[in-house]
């Protein structure tokens, strides 16, 4: 292995490593990390091999410059260095505070059979390794990676065309408190609603992605915005994906929903379910807010209160930063959503 400078225009994307020929000629363990990253696209993949997660290619030079390590190369692949660089095991959850505090994704990817095994099937046999878990900065499940006096929320956005004009709903959950909740929202104060919750990681349908009417509120929104596929959203079966979920046969006891809110919801959900793989955090049942019980407050006059951020982006300076006086995590994420989405309703606020 040698010292390397690459950017991530210059090696294999997945595309050309998915191709029939990167296929035919890749070693047995290429072929492994390429059939894993395909089905991973948009996250980095943390590869095990040994005592280190390695990354290749576009990932080795993505996360080489976020974190600071050293890139180096391995071998070549369809003529082309192969980027490569790691980190260790037993420090993994640090660099992925770093990478998820950026915006990153990661899948981490372990062993999941004994070496002595795969030599039984032969001595290039490679070792089975899958996908175990998804870590995206919405969903998070470790107190290491979470700050306990922020609210962490994955947010879903659904459309729903049909009538004089389409329905907009979020959805948002924190999996670390399992709170759920549900609102309508309009293409005017779309921004304005989303800045209000603050989510870590917005998924939105694929199409509406590049939606040129939606696009302004994506361009603020930066890398917070992830497109997901439109199957994700689908209102015909959401109902159903919510309920299998809770483990009830019908939603008629959660109470009165748009089909947008249900299509939102389920997206969330579905987007839970598919980064915890094989663990089904428990959430509240999802509560519907209706857009008048909080005080309206646009992105500008927002940005300029620094309610709960300076402009800079830090938390000293703020106002949330000089009145609190909290001494629990939960008191502290409470006073911040009360700062961030004032209550109207004079009962309420009594």
């Amino acid at each position: 292995m040698t010292l390397y400078q690459a950017t991530p225009s210059d090696v294999l994307n997945v595309a050309e490593l998915t191709s029939e020929e990167s296929r035919a000629t890749a070693t047995p363990m290429m072929e492994q990390f390429i059939e894993i990253k395909a089905a991973n696209p948009g996250s980095l993949l943390f590869y095990r091999m040994g005592d280190f997660y390695e990354l290749f290619f576009e990932d080795a030079v993505d996360a080489s410059r976020a974190l600071g390590i050293t890139l180096t190369k391995r071998g070549q692949h369809l003529g082309q260095d192969i980027p490569m660089c790691g980190v260790p095991v037993h420090a993994a959850d640090d660099y992925l505070q770093k990478l998820i505090s950026l915006g990153f994704r990661v899948a981490v990817c372990e062993q999941i059979e004994d070496p002595a095994e795969a030599k039984k099937r032969g001595s290039k046999s490679v070792v089975k390794r899958d996908v175990v878990r998804l870590v995206t900065p919405g969903t998070i499940t470790e107190d290491k990676l979470l700050s306990p006096f922020e609210s962490n929320y994955l947010m879903a956005l659904a459309r729903i065309r049909g009538g004089s004009a389409p329905q907009l709903a979020l959805a948002w959950i924190d999996i670390s408190t399992g709170i759920f909740r549900l609102a309508e929202t309009t293409e005017t104060r779309l921004l304005a609603d989303i800045l209000r919750i603050e989510p870590r990681e917005l998924i939105v349908p694929d199409t509406l992605f590049h939606d040129e009417e939606l696009k302004p509120a994506f361009d603020v929104l930066g890398r917070v915005v992830v497109p997901q596929p439109g199957v994700l959203f689908d209102s015909a079966s959401a109902e159903g994906r919510i309920a299998r979920y809770f483990g009830v046969g019908t939603l008629d006891g959660f109470g009165a929903f748009s089909r947008a809110e249900i299509a939102a919801a389920a997206a969330a959900v579905a987007y839970v379910e598919k980064t915890q793989i094989s663990e089904r955090p428990p959430l509240g049942l999802p509560e519907r807010q209706n857009a008048a019980s909080t005080l309206f407050i646009d992105p500008a006059t927002r940005a300029n209160l620094e309610l709960v951020k300076t402009l800079s982006g830090d938390r000293n300076g703020s106002l949330l930063k000089a009145i609190d006086r909290t001494v629990t995590g939960g008191g502290a994420r409470l006073l911040a959503e009360r700062l961030m989405s004032p209550l109207t309703d004079p009962e309420a606020i009594a």
